[in-house]
């Protein structure tokens, strides 16, 4: 099946994941004028009345990139929506999504047939990001256009299944928009994401290592100085069982080898207990496993130059 149009401005098949915390209009739209969809989570925009700034300026951006260079038009850009119960700001910030129009609208943490059908009425695309077969059966019977599978090793709230598993498994019954999420982070692994059967390659954790990304200097130095040996998986932080640098953990005076397990019912990304959920994203890092190939800051545009640069050598080395 083929994307949807949406997806056609795409120089390289990639989604820049939405980083909680980290991503901001600047990233976003370094990512779309590089040729990917950039992303951010419509919770970093904080207080709530911001995300309707932002999204004024990455539309406005954006625009006038593309009168300034017809020939290459920006890729669209995505906001990432939390539907759980927990985000008493989602009505609000869906409104705001509606007033832009937003190309693409990321879903986590849930699916709802309102939300779904909220986005189709001003002709958005909805991507919903699963951690199993079961999820995405649901995903897609709510209404949900595609679904990104996150597999082991992704960063932040991830999966323990293999990426070969997760695709196959939902390739026999789905053939719709496919962005696979874990561990990706050079040309060829996008190259081998589209092998596996998915459309797209998500990628986040490199974007973390950008200088437009709104991290501290000492995240993105930890994520140049690190593979996967220093990340460690656990649902301590917010309830849920993610990926994080041992190095933060190790800062914030914990052993990251012996974290206490969380009581998934507490989790709030919005309110009470959202405070420490965004504390830890803060303080205690999260990251991919892929991390081992990031080894210097460099510009948005620039990594996706390189991820291009890649991806054409891979697609080349199979061709023989």
């Amino acid at each position: 099946m083929s994307l949807p149009p949406v997806f056609n401005r795409l120089r390289l098949p990639v989604i820049g994941s939405p980083l909680f915390i980290i991503s901001n209009p600047k990233l976003v739209i370094a990512q779309c004028k590089a040729g990917i969809v950039g992303s951010m989570p419509a919770l970093n925009a904080r207080p709530a009345s911001q995300l309707d700034e932002w999204l004024h300026e990455i539309t406005e951006e954006l625009a006038a990139w593309d009168r300034a260079h017809p020939d290459a038009p920006a890729a669209p850009y995505a906001i990432n929506q939390i539907v759980h119960k927990s985000n008493d700001r989602l009505e609000h910030d869906m409104a705001v999504c509606a007033k832009y129009k937003v190309p693409i609208v990321i879903t986590s943490l849930g699916a709802r047939e309102d939300v779904n059908q909220g986005v189709h009425a001003w002709g958005g695309v909805v991507m919903h990001d699963v951690i199993n077969n079961v999820f995405a059966r649901k995903a897609i019977e709510k209404g949900a256009d595609g679904l990104i599978p996150v597999a082991a090793g992704a960063g932040g709230h991830a999966s323990v299944k293999s990426p070969f598993a997760m695709v196959q498994e939902i390739r026999q019954w789905f053939d719709g928009p496919l962005a696979l999420s874990g561990s990706i982070a050079s040309g060829g692994a996008i190259l081998a994401a589209q092998a596996m059967g998915a459309d797209l390659a998500y990628i986040g954790s490199p974007f973390i290592a950008t200088h437009e990304a709104r991290a501290v200097d000492g995240y993105k130095q930890m994520i140049c100085e690190s593979n996967s040996d220093d990340i460690v998986y656990s649902n301590f932080y917010t309830g849920i069982h993610g990926n994080y640098l041992k190095g933060s953990i190790r800062n914030a005076g914990m052993d990251p080898e012996n974290l206490p397990e969380s009581d998934p019912s507490k989790m709030n990304f919005a309110t009470g207990e959202g405070a420490s959920a965004a504390k830890a994203w803060r303080d205690i890092w999260g990251c991919g496993q892929g991390v081992g190939v990031i080894r210097e800051v460099v510009g948005a545009g620039d990594l996706v130059a390189r991820f291009a640069s890649e991806y054409a050598q891979a697609r080349q080395r199979l061709l023989g």
